[in-house]
């Protein structure tokens, strides 16, 4: 689930002249039915997943919201599950919602066109593959040394809004309707970010239209990762250690796919259960700013599995780059001094994507 791919589009290429190595396909290895995971996505023992005795997976472990209470239950219920929600950001910094409004059809029809995307010759794929340094295309995102481990993990980005991030070369031809499906789950997608992000504001005893204005013309991105079986799920990772950096982000998991995103709760690894139909949303470091650390984003990764496969489908959400952001006057006083600093946060989207996935590091970006 790391940052939104819309943040690299405004760089120039010149900036990515990056010797990132040779970097293996993994689609492609696991045709090969290897036995021997190759040295570059070995992670170093102390970053290997506990895959020997997990956790039993729960949906009730971690907090569901009822957005259709939201918006369209009695003041009660309303009350109720705002109050929820705030507990849940505040508590975990995730959390799955149901009855979120957007058609069951059109999540399947965004998982089928995902599905097919992956599964196109590796030849049709690098028609459209990302520049090593930026994180629209196909490829590994995030890569920025010739040593440096790699993520069992195929993964295609673009950004959505405003208009001027696309790049249109990178919009595939195929699967057929690719462009029309991803345009209309997108719109979707971002409906109910506005929503949430209101029903977060009130939760906080602020207006709800606070982050709308303060947003302005929010970014979005979607991102689309693929995880192959691999015979070593031991000693790999699906996607590295990392918090999201803009807002919200929205996961759809591909019905099927096997447990991998994992959260960390009280310095463990949690796995995540998906509630059918239910999507999947965590706060990013903008929150975490906003609110003085009042809510913290959250660190998650992605394991990989040794028989079966996984597709998630990522959708990014955060203010537009020409806004700087600080902590709310609301969340600052003698008890709770200010954590972060003034900054513009398409500097921050920058910094994000030009760096490696490491944790929380790159909210230091903005720190005191």
């Amino acid at each position: 689930m790391a940052l939104d791919p819309a943040s690299a589009t405004q760089l120039e290429e010149d900036d990515f002249l990056i010797n990132v190595g040779h970097i293996d396909d993994v689609q492609e290895l696991t045709k090969t039915k290897l036995r021997i995971i190759p040295e570059r996505f070995v992670r170093d023992v102390n970053e290997r997943p506990s895959l020997a005795k997990p956790l039993p997976p729960s949906p009730a472990d971690m907090p569901v919201i009822d957005f259709s209470k939201l918006t369209a239950g009695n003041g009660e219920e309303i009350q109720s599950e705002i109050l929820k929600l705030a507990a849940a950001c505040e508590q975990w910094g995730f959390f799955q919602v149901l009855n979120h409004g957007i058609d069951l059809n059109l999540m399947d029809s965004m998982e089928k066109t995902g599905r097919e995307f992956f599964m196109l010759p590796l030849e049709e794929k690098q028609k459209y593959s990302l520049i090593p340094g930026s994180v629209q295309g196909y490829g590994q995102a995030f890569v920025f040394s010739e040593d440096q481990k790699l993520d069992w993990c195929s993964m295609f980005a673009l950004g959505i809004e405003p208009q001027c991030v696309r790049c249109p070369h990178l919009w595939p031809k195929k699967p057929a309707r690719f462009s029309e499906t991803v345009e209309v789950y997108s719109r979707e997608v971002r409906k109910l970010c506005q929503s949430i992000q209101k029903y977060i504001a009130l939760g906080l005893g602020l207006e709800g239209d606070v982050f709308e204005k303060m947003f302005g013309v929010a970014m979005q991105a979607l991102r689309m990762n693929y995880y192959p079986p691999c015979p070593r799920p031991d000693l790999v990772l699906g996607i590295s250690p990392h918090s999201d950096g803009g807002a919200l982000t929205v996961l759809q998991q591909a019905k099927g796919s096997p447990v991998g995103l994992q959260v960390l709760k009280d310095k463990t690894w949690v796995p995540v259960q998906p509630i059918p139909g239910a999507l999947l949303i965590n706060i990013g470091d903008t929150m975490e700013v906003l609110t003085n650390g009042k809510y913290k984003s959250v660190e998650h990764r992605a394991v990989a599995h040794q028989e079966k496969d996984r597709l998630s489908i990522v959708s990014f959400y955060a203010p537009n780059h020409g806004v700087d952001l600080s902590p709310m006057p609301e969340f600052v006083d003698e008890n709770n001094p200010c954590k972060f600093r003034r900054y513009n946060y398409g500097d921050y989207a920058i910094h994000y994507i030009t760096n490696k996935l490491e944790g929380k590091k790159t909210l230091d970006f903005s720190k005191m």
